[in-house]
């Protein structure tokens, strides 16, 4: 007889409602946990505290509003599912209010990223005064240890599962719902935990990187090694998870990771470049 992890931890905080709930809970405290990481960076460099609180302002709005738009650009524009024997149309085109309740889930690594590094341009011309690579550096770190909570409020929510397993670990998902709108129980790989784990894992080598090797010193370094450690987890999750659009049931690569090699090559070349540049002659 094979064992399976029966997962049927429910979201919601309070009977009846489906806000507050346990990922918004996570989502923000992922987000806190980052902020302490970078102040200590901040402090050590002697930055004042108001520019920290700027760069906090810009990195919340950009994130919630980024890894929603992604969601929905690359996701979930549209789909169809059966219910009761009738295609129902449920994709956000279709209903374009349900791009507002983020409560129920639908964050994009990917979209985020964009809106992230948009903000962060912004910031280094306007705020900080240094060079874009600077902040960089410096936010890697924490977006890491707010991705790994992202993934556990992934978790707690039953979505962005993995597909069907008989290893010992597998997950029960009591609440998630198939393509068909039906509760599916099955033993499934816990793809949101892989990811969870690899990013914390990401985390510590980040700061390690930072603190205590002094990356830093060679801009470019850490966050290149960012974009490789993450999206370079993401690549390698997507193949225990489950497909969020119909062509990544087609293709031998799927959406996350198709989005996500021009970000690993991108870490690769900052690395090389960081290398280069401190190894020449001044």
């Amino acid at each position: 007889m094979t064992l399976f992890i029966h997962w049927a931890v429910d979201s919601q905080l309070i009977d009846g409602w489906q806000t507050p709930n346990m990922y918004g809970l996570l989502f923000v405290s992922g987000i806190i946990l980052g902020y302490f990481v970078i102040r200590k960076m901040f402090r050590a460099e002697k930055i004042e505290d108001k520019v920290l609180d700027t760069l906090v302002t810009y990195m919340v709005i950009s994130t919630i509003v980024g890894a929603r738009l992604g969601h929905v650009l690359f996701y979930g524009p549209y789909w169809d599912k059966i219910e009761n024997g009738h295609v129902v149309e449920t994709g956000y085109f279709s209903h374009p209010a349900d791009i507002l309740k983020i409560w129920e889930g639908g964050l994009a690594s990917h979209g985020a990223a964009i809106t992230i590094l948009l903000a962060l341009f912004i910031f280094s011309k306007s705020v900080s005064k240094k060079p874009y690579i600077w902040i960089l550096d410096r936010i890697a770190a924490p977006i890491a240890i707010a991705g790994t909570f992202i993934r556990l409020g992934n978790l707690v929510n039953h979505e962005l599962v993995g597909y069907v397993s008989d290893v010992p670990w597998a997950f029960e998902f009591q609440y998630y719902k198939n393509e068909f709108g039906m509760f599916d129980p099955s033993p499934r790989h816990p793809a949101q935990l892989y990811e969870a784990i690899c990013y914390f894992i990401s985390f510590w080598i980040l700061m390690y990187l930072y603190f205590k090797l002094k990356k830093w010193q060679q801009p470019g370094y850490v966050f290149g090694s960012f974009l490789i450690l993450i999206f370079g987890a993401r690549i390698i999750c997507e193949f225990f998870k489950l497909g969020q659009t119909a062509r990544d049931f087609t293709l031998p690569l799927n959406t996350g990771q198709l989005l996500s090699i021009p970000l690993v090559l991108l870490g690769v070349y900052l690395i090389y470049k960081a290398k280069k540049s401190s190894a020449t002659p001044t």
